[in-house]
């Protein structure tokens, strides 16, 4: 090979690998675990060049052209990345609005909550720092990285998808983030149900009894203790969906 050639060559697989970096740099950016501000900016750069140069090795096909990299190809490459990373992140979504559907049920809603402009439940925390935890035991970012791969196939580099069938399978998916977050917490709206219940026929039966003095400390036990006995349970199901939405990422069987 001649020096114009390898030159030539060099320079079409830089090219390349910025394009990739505007997809990758997007997923990561939004990625559950790695896209937070409490990782370091710097971390989060270095992590989406490295994985970009490793896509670009990966994808690169030197007898293909490499599409000019125009300001129309660079924001489809992006808003695809964001919606593939935000899609990942909906999965977290639902550990969060399940716990926040758990903590409301149970009166824990304003208990040990975190700091912020929205502070969220105890339960609600502890579901997604499990979440995270179980993720990255098990793997499941690496198998991430597998289905990023596979949407190259889906959509490739200068693709652009239907604006109708983008917006079913985003709207799809955030329904079947809602559903997977209320099958999660529907033992605890049960719960929550069957104590009403019981407080009602109480304060029926003895109408001098302060039921809520009484009714208050028991939920609020309850509560503790059954997160305890169903968390394995509801992360071990989050955990199904997440793998199963990791192989089927459009949907399907």
């Amino acid at each position: 090979m001649s020096a114009e050639a390898f030159y030539a060559a060099v320079g079409d697989g830089l090219g390349f690998a910025a394009i990739i970096l505007f997809r990758i740099g997007a997923v990561i950016s939004v990625m559950p675990g790695i896209g937070t501000q409490s990782l370091p900016l710097r971390v989060r750069l270095a992590l989406a060049i490295s994985l970009s140069a490793f896509f670009a090795v990966l994808l690169f096909d030197p007898a293909a052209p490499v599409p000019a990299p125009g300001l129309a190809l660079l924001a489809g490459e992006t808003i695809i990345g964001l919606a593939i990373g935000l899609a990942f992140r909906l999965m977290i979504f639902a550990l969060h609005t399940a716990g926040t559907i758990a903590a409301q049920s149970t009166s824990l809603s304003q208990i040990f909550g975190t700091a912020g402009v929205e502070p969220m439940p105890a339960i609600g925390h502890v579901l997604v720092v499990g979440g995270l935890a179980l993720m990255f035991l098990t793997g499941l970012h690496l198998q991430f990285l597998g289905t990023l791969v596979g949407f190259y196939d889906i959509w490739p580099i200068g693709a652009r998808p239907a604006a109708g069938e983008f917006a079913m399978w985003i709207a799809g998916h955030v329904s079947a983030t809602f559903t997977l977050a209320f099958r999660l917490a529907v033992p605890f709206v049960i719960l929550s149900m069957l104590y009403n219940v019981m407080l009602g026929v109480i304060n029926k039966a003895m109408p001098q009894l302060m039921v809520s003095f009484v009714g208050a400390p028991v939920i609020t036990l309850g509560g503790l203790m059954f997160l305890a006995l169903s968390a394995p349970y509801m992360l071990a199901l989050w955990q199904a969906a997440v793998a199963r939405f990791l192989s089927h990422p459009l949907g399907g069987p």
